[in-house]
């Protein structure tokens, strides 16, 4: 008698196991780029496809060349350490060329984007609900949105 008498289904499991091993390197070397893993665990060409596409946001520095005296009122301010489009949005082509004008803000609707009464929130943060606190009225119609410690007059 022997051991492996009855080892057909152990060749066939085996056989089984290596055909999904090598379906599975062959679909993988199918849908994972050859870039990857150039840098750890990221696409190498990635970098490439990234520095490819148009640049949107010009900088906190590009408008601080021309908007001094904004930065100056931000830099005594609560919001010192907001970046200027982190609220106008990307102003790459109004660097570029100042004569294309961003649009108007609509403070009633972008302060509260930070601003909203939210639980989620620390304490600290300046929360309000805006409904109760200005019935609609923009944000600026009372705050500098630049110094919001600043009355809409200059006063503090």
């Amino acid at each position: 008698m022997s051991v492996f008498k009855d080892s057909g289904h152990l060749f066939r499991l085996a056989a089984l196991y290596a055909v999904g091993t090598l379906t599975f390197l062959g679909i993988r070397a199918f849908f994972v780029p050859r870039s990857f893993g150039q840098y750890g665990h990221y696409r190498g060409a990635a970098i490439a496809e990234i520095a490819a596409h148009p640049v949107h946001y010009a900088g906190h520095q590009a408008c601080e060349t021309c908007h001094a005296d904004v930065q100056e009122m931000k830099r005594s301010g609560m919001h010192a350490q907001v970046n200027c489009e982190a609220c106008h949005g990307p102003l790459a082509k109004h660097a570029d060329d100042p004569s294309i004008q961003p649009a108007k803000l609509d403070t009633a609707v972008l302060c509260v984007r930070c601003h909203a009464a939210s639980a989620a929130r620390p304490k600290g943060f300046p929360q309000v609900a805006a409904v109760d606190h200005s019935n609609g009225l923009p944000c600026e119609t009372c705050h500098q949105p630049h110094n919001p410690a600043i009355g809409a007059g200059g006063a503090k």
